[in-house]
């Protein structure tokens, strides 16, 4: 089955978009790719040695959340609430593939508690716990 793209689920666009492609995404996990490339933000983080930000790898995290959110509960939004336990492993470079996986624990009143992690190439660079919460959507 082929996932709608990002931008036909999420109200997230560029430059704050950081999902190329969901890969999978099933009743507790959804999986995501991004390929950071020259992002304006990328020139002043460690000019001549650029990483990606920690912040925004935990954000593409969230987004993966909200995707599956979204794709599973069917509308509203999906709001950032908590993040614990973050850990920064090994930095993310300009042209690297990273993968974004969430792994939902539990949902409870609306609000969604998850495991998420990059990794590239196999190796982990961001563990992290995510907290969202499931609001209607706003009025038109």
């Amino acid at each position: 089955m082929t996932l709608p793209p990002p931008t036909a689920v999420l109200p997230h666009r560029d430059p704050f978009l950081f999902l190329d492609r969901c890969l999978a995404c099933g009743a507790d996990y959804a999986v995501a790719e991004r390929v950071f490339g020259a992002e304006p933000l990328l020139a002043g983080h460690f000019p001549g040695d650029p990483i990606v930000p920690g912040v925004i790898l935990i954000e593409a995290l969230a987004q993966t959340l909200a995707y599956w959110a979204l794709q599973t509960h069917k509308g509203g939004r999906v709001y950032l609430t908590g993040v614990d336990g973050a850990r920064l492993r090994r930095p993310v470079r300009p042209g690297e593939c990273a993968r974004l996986e969430i792994r939902v624990e539990r949902t409870l009143m609306r609000v969604v508690m998850a495991r998420g992690e990059v990794t590239v190439d196999g190796e982990r660079a961001v563990t992290v716990k995510l907290k969202g919460y499931l609001a209607e959507a706003p009025p038109a």
